[in-house]
């Protein structure tokens, strides 16, 4: 076996960058690329890690690897340090729902896969990116990287997000969303039968120091949280909720269903199944959260008057739930119903 030329650099490296040699130990044999660099170089995390791999920045045996690598001793590694280029709020051509407009707000539906704003390492594509565009200036309240956000929905979560215009308006929203003076209602399908009707979790939330991605109610410096649920149907082995949010933590509704044992549908980061099955019949892969903010309701920051507005659930949602209907053998009617309000 040829070895490894200990000069060689990644390829598209920089001069400026360090780079880190490592030779791979018995002990460490075996394990994933990724993993091992991601144990011997603390520093950086294991996506920024994954990032380098694919910009061919690590070498193992003087050649570009995947991250799936099994690693084994003896084998030279160098991977090279670079910097993430500076996320930044540019405006983009994006086509995006407006529900609502006017000098103060802009109510937006935002759909499923679309970020918020730039974060990870990711700068294009946001919905703040797409409304710089067609508005020019948004609040900079939240600094730069997050011009008029109030707050947020997770990547896959679709549905209503108010963006202030100025900063007025946005100190006004910001103090009612701390203050729980808003009223948001999500839709969301959820695994397993709810027994009652309608209910409330309260179980506070941290982030699972395991998996950093994730939320955890099991750990006691977690922040309160309040959900409240009604059922809509009972499609066989599975419910379909109207969801109130009193608090906004982060992944709130994914983690409190978890907690619960009814993990949201799609939502695989919190033990959901990527194929559900249902009567032995396995369901289409739906590649998302089943969530949908659906309803908000607040005072205008300018005008003081109570609003409230709806964003329809999308075809992607009420064909899954058309599918999950024939295959569980509920009456479509059934479903319908529980929609009438969401459509």
């Amino acid at each position: 076996m040829p070895q490894p030329d200990e000069t060689a650099m990644p390829r598209n490296s920089s001069k400026s960058a360090p780079v880190e040699h490592l030779r791979v130990t018995a002990e460490n044999s075996g394990q994933r690329l990724d993993r091992y660099l991601a144990t011997e170089i603390p520093q950086l995390s294991r996506t920024r890690i994954q990032e380098l791999i694919a910009e061919d920045r690590v070498l193992v045996a003087g050649r570009p690897a995947r991250a799936s690598h099994r690693v084994e001793e003896g084998e030279s590694i160098q991977i090279e340090v670079v910097s993430r280029p500076p996320l930044a709020a540019t405006p983009e051509e994006i086509p995006i729902e407006i529900l609502y407009e006017d000098d103060d707000v802009i109510v937006v539906n935002k759909p499923a896969g679309m970020m918020v704003h730039a974060g990870a390492g990711k700068s294009g594509g946001t919905l703040v990116n797409a409304l710089l565009h067609r508005l020019g200036k948004l609040s900079s309240e939240a600094g730069t990287l997050r011009p008029g956000i109030v707050h947020r929905l997770d990547r896959g979560t679709s549905g209503i997000l108010v963006v202030a215009r100025n900063n007025e308006a946005h100190r006004n929203l910001a103090a009612q969303f701390a203050a729980r003076d808003l009223e948001k209602f999500y839709l969301t399908l959820v695994h397993g039968r709810m027994k009652e009707d309608a209910g409330k979790i309260e179980l506070p939330i941290a982030r699972d120091l395991q998996r950093r991605t994730r939320m955890t109610t099991r750990r006691r410096e977690g922040r309160a949280a309040r959900t409240d649920w009604r059922v809509l149907a009972r499609p066989n082995g599975f419910s379909l909720l109207e969801v109130r949010l009193h608090t906004g933590r982060t992944h709130q509704i994914r983690a409190h269903m978890a907690a619960i044992g009814h993990p949201v549908v799609g939502d695989t980061v919190y033990g959901a199944p990527r194929e559900p099955e249902t009567g032995g019949r396995k369901l289409p892969v739906l590649g998302r959260p089943f969530l949908h903010s659906a309803r908000i309701g607040f005072l205008h920051p300018t005008k003081g008057e109570k609003v409230a507005f709806r964003a329809p659930v999308g075809n992607e949602l009420r064909e899954y739930l058309m599918t999950l209907a024939a295959a569980t053998g509920c009456d479509r009617a059934v479903i319908d119903a529980a929609l009438r309000d969401y459509l």
